[in-house]
């Protein structure tokens, strides 16, 4: 007795590329069941491409001998009395369109591809051309070849930007990607070296293995794109020794019972308010602060804060501080920072030596602002709020 194929063997034979049919059943003769094997893999191209298979020298040679089939078999009585159940989307046809030309006969494969100029191995064996290269190796190469410019690149590039920013300070971490993980839409990968954004996902359809699928509009970072289904991403994922999965913003607990390697025993969250006599400092000194966080003491840390171009070369004074047991310092400033970023202070100095500074530490906040930022960090609600440097106070993220 025949083995049954399992899913597990349609994904080993689907990664071997090997194309696999299931046990037929029903009832049918030999003959019926190639006839509805033929019209279900047409089926599938038109669900993949929405659109029926075309004739034409610049169509992919399997397109043109689905357009054949599909010829032959609307011309075909047998062929149509066959499927007339299977057909709900109406691909046969009106009948009385193909009445005048049926023919009792339905053309081989073989005979199919033969009018297209192409010679198949062996009889049965359409999936192995001599002149063709088989179907899991066109599409393949297709979808490496495929690659478009990507017209809307512009609105990528901040996002790519913005990306490697926060690769290099730590906001986002690079993991390796679980073979076959789970892809959906704003996903971010390394992959062949390059950074890639999955912009949009497509409907969901059902492959020729009866698996789900969907269409991807990816983007890459040297200004490409292309159109690859989830599975074939999934695929070079896994190919890629190499690949990573980039993490989103979220940087991880900031406070926990556990000691990592970048934790700190104690620590402070300190805000300072610089005593400088620049004029825009001096005009707007209530409400420029300096957000840090410490391992040590906040003043020793400032004792010599006129010489630092850090501290804008001005004596500073302590306004808060905030006593934090077993953080994480790097994520915990780094969030801060981000998420006042919009009210960073833009102000050049020169040092002692003459260099020009530009100190990125001081924003534009009231101290009360940053009071109830710290208290959201703390009580892990902090990513439904953004700060709006309009109104001066944070904002419930829609």
């Amino acid at each position: 007795m025949a083995k049954e194929i399992t899913d597990d063997d349609l994904e080993l034979l689907e990664e071997l590329g090997v194309e696999a049919e299931a046990t037929p059943s029903g009832g049918r003769t030999a003959r019926e069941q190639r006839i509805i094997a033929g019209f279900e893999e047409i089926k599938s191209f038109v669900l993949v491409h929405g659109r029926l298979p075309e004739h034409g020298e610049n169509r992919d040679i399997f397109e043109r001998l689905y357009a054949m089939r599909l010829d032959s078999i609307r011309a075909s009585t047998e062929c149509r009395e066959v499927l007339k159940n299977l057909d709900a989307d109406g691909l046969l046809g009106a009948e009385d369109e193909y009445e005048s030309c049926c023919v009792q006969e339905e053309p081989s494969d073989e005979e199919l591809l033969a009018s297209l100029g192409v010679e198949a191995t062996s009889k049965g064996d359409v999936t192995k051309l001599v002149h063709v290269r088989a179907r899991e190796e066109i599409k393949a190469a297709e979808e490496i070849a495929q690659r478009n410019p990507c017209r809307d690149f512009e609105n990528f590039r901040p996002v790519f930007e913005s990306l490697q920013i926060d690769l290099q300070t730590g906001v986002r971490r690079t993991l390796k990607y679980k073979d076959n993980a789970e892809v959906k839409k704003g996903d971010l990968f390394i992959l062949d070296g390059q950074k890639v954004v999955v912009a949009d996902m497509g409907e969901p359809f059902v492959s020729d293995y009866g698996r789900p699928d969907r269409r991807l509009r990816v983007v890459y970072d040297n200004g490409t794109e292309s159109d690859l289904l989830v599975r074939s991403l999934q695929r070079a994922l896994n190919k890629d020794k190499n690949s990573r999965r980039i993490s989103d913003t979220s940087i991880g607990p900031l406070f926990s019972d556990e000691d990592d390697d970048d934790d700190l025993p104690t620590g402070y969250i300190y805000v300072l308010r610089s005593k400088s006599d620049n004029p825009y400092v001096t005009a707007n000194r209530s409400v420029i602060h300096k957000i840090g966080v410490t391992g040590g003491d906040v003043k020793h840390r400032v004792a010599n804060a006129q010489k630092d171009p850090t501290y804008l070369l001005a004596d500073v004074e302590i306004v808060a501080t905030f006593k934090l047991a077993n953080i994480n310092r790097k994520r915990l400033e780094i969030l801060l920072h981000k998420f006042f970023a919009s009210a960073r202070l833009d102000l050049e100095l020169r040092d002692r030596f003459g260099f020009q500074v530009e100190p990125r530490e001081w924003f534009l906040v009231p101290l009360p602002v940053i009071e109830e930022a710290i208290q959201k960090i703390m009580d892990g609600t902090i990513g439904n709020f953004r700060y709006d440097p309009q109104s001066a106070r944070l904002e419930t993220l829609n």
